[in-house]
């Protein structure tokens, strides 16, 4: 746990229902206004970074939609940006910022720029949310199950391999990780590993873990090279990198491989429906969000946020479910909103939608 201090210097007086008004003005932390009925609160403005709009659609197509929505009807003013994969714009962001004042900061940390925009907040008294990706210095670290994601990809890959009639101990598997300065990157593969390598896989091949399609599609390919053309499964970290992979696959007629992913994009669960992977791990952003909310509000309230986990530094850890999808489950996720049926079944994807019961 980190310091009272720091989260009594983002306490918020009066009950919650009189929670968060806009803030104006220049510093860092939180400063008094009239709450209109005699009663002092204090202002609550959330300052949140995403990281990038090319390893995932999900940071532009949700998490923004859902973080905004939340934290304004919680009564934050709302500022949120995109550092599209840059890390002095995460830095420059990070400054404008805090010069203009936050209540809070939620941050996705994009290749360790978050913990020097950390180290800032904390010196001004402002509680800090790592949102989605660890790193270091930061009061509570908000985000999905991710070692149990890890599992559910390897279970998704054992699947696949069943399905082929193929026993783990004699599969062909490539590791396709994520970047490895994303601390959930670690995470997602340690569940993995334990599950198919608990079963009998051994990895084939691995090449250098990213968030980019079109390097996973080149690094893919090169280990496909080097084994011959033969595999059996394909344990790869998210959807979009599961893409690239797939175009390998097509390109080179390989069918029935089995393929993980995770974030249930659209052109993951149109792979999933048309055959070409098996399974994604479906992250309903909403309520990842909405837990985020929570802890920011409980912060400003001077109170502890329910964390049922920590992280290996002692970092507060606030767990959210995922899901595995498989074609049968391709509809729930079109029925929660958070895939169009217009974008998924289009034409060469119609029958496949008809087939597994996607309506829209």
């Amino acid at each position: 746990m980190k310091k009272s201090s720091l989260l009594a210097a983002a306490a918020l007086s009066g009950s919650a229902a009189l929670l968060l008004v806009g803030c104006a003005g220049g510093g860092g932390g939180t400063t008094p206004t009239d709450g209109g009925d005699g009663g002092e609160t204090m202002a609550g403005r959330a300052c949140v970074i995403l990281p990038d709009a090319a390893s995932s659609p999900r940071w532009e197509n949700f998490d923004r939609k859902y973080l905004e929505e939340g934290l304004t009807e919680a009564g934050f003013e709302v500022d949120i940006q995109n550092a599209q994969g840059d890390v002095n714009k995460y830095s420059t962001i990070a400054d404008q910022q805090l010069t203009q004042g936050c209540g809070v900061m939620l941050l996705v940390d994009y290749q360790g720029a978050a913990e020097a925009v950390a180290a800032k907040a904390t010196a001004e008294g402002i509680p800090v949310i790592a949102y989605d990706r660890p790193f270091t210095g930061a009061d509570y670290y908000v985000s999905f199950d991710n070692v149990e994601v890890g599992r559910l990809e390897g279970q998704t890959v054992l699947d696949g391999l069943e399905t082929k009639g193929v026993a783990p101990a004699d599969a062909v598997v490539v590791y396709m990780g994520g970047d490895p300065t994303d601390g959930n990157a670690a995470m997602f593969k340690e569940g993995a590993v334990e599950v198919m390598e608990g079963a009998g896989i051994t990895a084939a091949a691995e090449p250098p873990g990213v968030w980019d399609q079109a390097k996973s599609q080149t690094n893919f390919e090169q280990a496909l090279t080097s084994l011959d053309g033969k595999v059996d499964g394909v344990w790869v970290a998210n959807d979009t990198n599961a893409a690239g992979v797939i175009k390998v696959l097509q390109d080179n007629n390989l069918e029935g491989v089995a393929v993980s992913g995770q974030d249930a994009n659209v052109a993951g669960l149109q792979n999933i429906l048309l055959g070409w992977q098996t399974a994604t791990v479906y992250k309903p952003v909403a309520d990842e969000a909405a837990a985020a909310v929570d802890t920011a509000v409980a912060l400003l309230n001077s109170e502890t946020p329910d964390a049922g986990a920590e992280l290996e530094d002692g970092t507060p850890y606030v767990q959210v479910t995922p899901i595995l999808v498989g074609p049968d489950q391709v509809k729930d996720v079109i029925a929660a909103g958070d895939a169009s049926y217009d974008e998924v079944c289009t034409a060469d994807v119609l029958a496949a939608c008809e087939e597994f019961g996607v309506t829209e």
